[in-house]
């Protein structure tokens, strides 16, 4: 998620198969983009990836909206900060390619209900998503953003998903579990720069060489789509990244597998996905209080029943929880 761009593609339904070992560009429409190709199904869920996303809605609660900062409340819009890269089921175009839809979207919508906001969607690079809500550009960022202990001297977070990491592989690959540091020794690996992953991935090489192991090959991309190209053509032997896109992949388009998970705070604590604002803004409160509202309301239960992600609720929100530790040296 590092791609500076207008558009948002759908590398999570690219169809990998003659296309590219014609020569061509893989296809970037999801099935379901042209009246001809069936709608993608995920848990034996058809997924709606049209414009018209009849988004789960929820009240207004006028206790927990008061208490949302003026000078934020007065123009009636959430400014919401979500990546322009795009990955499904997180965020991600719509069919008309304009439209942003996905689990994160309908999260933001349903926080926006409670405080009696409209959303005002943004998008930008990964690394811009920080940038911006550091200057406060962006009131909120909904983009699958993990709890670490040094974000949090910077950002104030309040808690609405499990963090899972998958690893992920062609299906032909010999590689059958990744589960610790020296499963990957020697690995061509692909992992997504400045994330929490990357992190993990840096640390475990560093344990590998330590106990004398042969180094990993670390490839970066900036796109989903790249990765799974350059998995197909045997560029590198696995991606490490965020098992929501990772599995949404396999339902839809097949020829991969899962072959390990890990939390995204490391190992000995479970990572957690979080709304991030600026600190100390005054807004992370109103949020984690909207977000216990659409849990025990049972809305939010919906949104993540819709995208696949029911296996990801937590039972609630929770402001700046332990995150994935600072990095030693």
């Amino acid at each position: 998620m590092r791609l500076p761009s207008a558009r948002l593609a759908l590398p999570a339904l690219l169809l990998l198969t003659a296309l590219a070992a014609c020569g061509e560009e893989p296809s970037l429409a999801p099935k379901g983009a042209a009246s001809s190709e069936p709608a993608p199904q995920v848990s034996g869920r058809t997924i709606n990836v049209g414009p018209d996303q009849d988004r789960i809605t929820t009240p207004k609660v006028d206790a927990i909206a008061a208490k949302v900062p003026a000078a934020i409340a007065e123009d009636g819009a959430l400014t919401v900060g979500f990546s322009a890269e795009g990955a499904a089921p997180l965020v991600f175009a719509a069919t008309d390619d304009t439209t942003l839809i996905g689990v994160e979207t309908d999260i933001a919508h349903l926080v926006a209900d409670v405080l009696g906001l409209k959303v005002d969607a943004q998008t930008s690079s990964w690394e811009n998503l920080f940038l911006a809500a550091r200057s406060g550009k962006y009131e909120i960022v909904f983009n699958n953003v993990t709890v670490t202990e040094e974000r949090k001297d910077i950002y104030d977070f309040a808690t609405y998903r499990v963090d899972q990491l998958g690893w992920q592989v062609i299906d032909s690959s010999p590689i059958r579990r990744i589960d610790k540091p020296a499963d990957i020794a020697g690995l061509r690996v692909s992992v997504g720069s400045g994330t929490n992953q990357e992190k993990i991935l840096l640390d475990w090489d560093k344990q590998n060489r330590a106990a004398g192991l042969k180094p990993v090959e670390i490839q970066y991309y900036e796109k989903y789509g790249d990765v799974l190209l350059a998995l197909k053509s045997g560029r590198v032997q696995a991606y490490f990244g965020p098992n929501p896109t990772i599995a949404y992949n396999i339902a839809v388009s097949g020829g991969s597998r899962i072959v390990g998970t890990a939390s995204g705070a490391g190992p000995g604590l479970q990572g957690l996905i979080a709304a991030m604002t600026k600190k100390d803004n005054g807004l992370i409160e109103p949020v984690a209080e909207a977000l216990n509202e659409v849990i025990e309301n049972g809305s939010y239960a919906k949104v993540l029943d819709r995208w696949g992600l029911a296996n990801e609720a937590v039972p609630e929100s929770r402001i700046n929880p332990p995150g994935l530790p600072r990095q030693a040296g």
